[in-house]
Parts: C-alpha cells; sequence; structure tokens
C-alpha cells in the first residue's frame, strides 16, 4: 500500500511518520512537493504518486494571523483538502483530513457531537469547516477527524511556549474560562494508524465525521497547571500562575469558550478512545 501524508513539518505528521511505519510505502510530504496554498498545484504529484491512501496533516493554524490573511487560510485549509478529496476519490483512495473544535462557536454547555450545527466564530474555523465541506461534497471515502489543542515536543504549541515561560517568568496569567482537552499529536497519530488498520483488514466503520480528543477536560489555566507540576516535579523553576477571564486577554480572534468534543460516536463506530489528557501528558513528557 502506498501512503501519502501531506504537511510534513507538522505536529501530527511529524507523529504520523513514527506512527506508520510498516503499513506500507510511506510519503510524507512537505509544501515543496504538495502545497496546499496552490491547491491546483496539488493534483499534478499525487496523480503521479497515485497513493491507495491520503492524509491530510497539513493546515493553516495561525488563529490569529488567520483573520489577516483569510486568502491563504482558506486556500490552506478549505480549497486544498477539496482538491485532495477530488484527487482521493480519482484514485479510489480514502482521504484521512483532521479539523478542529473552532468549527463550533462554544456557546454550547456541554460537549458537542458530530450532530451539532458548526458556527464559527473567526477566519481560522470558518476556514476549517469550509475544508470539512468540500470534502464531503465530493462524496469519496473520507474520515474528518476534528481534535482539539494539540501539543506535541515539536514545532509550536501550548507545552512548548509554557515550559519555557515557566521557568522565565516570574508570573504568569493564564486563561480559565475555555474549556477543552489537551490532545497529544501521538495520540491522533496511533488513532489514525488504528483506523488504517481496520480500513485495510474490511473492518472498517461508517466514513464521515468524527471527535477525537483525549478524555477528561480541563481549562487552558488546568493545563497550565499540570505542565508545572511535572516541572517541578523535576526540581526546576516554575513561575506563579494566576487564572483570568478569556476578557482579560484579548486576541484578534475569539476562542470558544467550550471545546469539548463527545468522541463517543467514533468508539462506537470504530472502537476507538484517546486515553485521558493527563495520562497522556504524562506520556509526552516521558
Amino acid at each position: 500500500m502506498k501512503i501519502v501524508v501531506c504537511g510534513r513539518n507538522g505536529q501530527v505528521a511529524q507523529a504520523l511518520q513514527a506512527q506508520l511505519v510498516g503499513l506500507g510505502e510511506l510519503h510524507v510530504l512537505g509544501r515543496e512537493q504538495l502545497d496546499l496554498a496552490q491547491p491546483e498545484a496539488l493534483r499534478g504529484p499525487l496523480r503521479q504518486l497515485a497513493p491507495d491512501l491520503i492524509i491530510n496533516a497539513g493546515a493553516y493554524t495561525a488563529v490569529d494571523q488567520a483573520e489577516h490573511e483569510p486568502e491563504r487560510a482558506f486556500a490552506i485549509n478549505a480549497h486544498g483538502p477539496g482538491v485532495l478529496a477530488e484527487e482521493a476519490a480519482r484514485l479510489g483512495a480514502p482521504l484521512i483530513h483532521y479539523s478542529t473544535d473552532y468549527v463550533f462557536d462554544g456557546s454550547k454547555a456541554t460537549p458537542y457531537t458530530e450532530q451539532d450545527a458548526p458556527n464559527p466564530l473567526g477566519v481560522y474555523g470558518q476556514s476549517k469547516l469550509a475544508g470539512e465541506q468540500a470534502i464531503a461534497a465530493v462524496a469519496g471515502q473520507h474520515l474528518i477527524l476534528r481534535t482539539s489543542w494539540v501539543y506535541s515536543l515539536y514545532g509550536r504549541n501550548f507545552l512548548l511556549t509554557l515550559q519555557r515561560l515557566l521557568q522565565e517568568k516570574p508570573q504568569l496569567r493564564i486563561v480559565d474560562d475555555q474549556i477543552g482537552a489537551p490532545t497529544w499529536a501521538a495520540s491522533i497519530a496511533a488513532s489514525t494508524r488504528v483506523l488504517v488498520e481496520r480500513w485495510q483488514a474490511g473492518q472498517a466503520g461508517a466514513w464521515g465525521t468524527y471527535h477525537l480528543t483525549a478524555q477528561g477536560e480541563t481549562s487552558w489555566f488546568g493545563f497550565a497547571q499540570a505542565i508545572a507540576e511535572q516541572l517541578k516535579a523535576q526540581g526546576l523553576p516554575c513561575a506563579e500562575l494566576l487564572p483570568i477571564p478569556s476578557s482579560d486577554y484579548p486576541t484578534p480572534a475569539r476562542r470558544p469558550l467550550n471545546s469539548r468534543l463527545d468522541c463517543s460516536r467514533l468508539a462506537h463506530e470504530w472502537h476507538i478512545r484517546l486515553p485521558h489528557w493527563q495520562q497522556a501528558l504524562i506520556d509526552c513528557l516521558k
């Protein structure tokens, strides 16, 4: 089997490179080979490679910058995935694509299900939702996996930023009224491998959109506390943490206050459930 993974330098793509070993002939491609910002240019390389499976781990994820670069955000997050879906359907290959909790506005009091109506608050969420819609419109075999608060030991993310700031600053003010599930990129990649193995074995669940996050929930402040506890356990210096409301930390893009996603459909259809976020954080830091 020939597998193409788009977005070589992203957190999930980095994790996929380790997790997918042995499943087939793996082609992990960066923007030099597959530039999602140039959607029509994706067709030639894909037709030449003729993969049996396409996994799109590439995305425009600069949430605040997207407010100033909507055309680029939509090219990478919406138009590019639409072309991937068209080419996957042309090849008869499934497409696995990762999306986000930001397709919701966060006003619901309970975790969001796949049946809830999206209502993104900013350009990033709007572009990711448009990508979902473009993929679904092609009607090929696809999995859209919505996840949240992704972190790893690679790239730019909350974990690495907090580890640095906690050791540099005497005090940090962290938002405490946005609730979600921090999700380790390696957990996403490991579950993706299981999805591929079940598809290969003829044990696939239904195609479509699913929620894929760690179990449990916390705030950004709670996530920061957990990171601080791990640093303290190593005897490292650690800043004092102060909880603040989102209103005290204005950003160009609004964030959903409730980013919790109900993942029971994935557990029912594909028998996949990620570890609790606290255990995953410990495993990541090990």
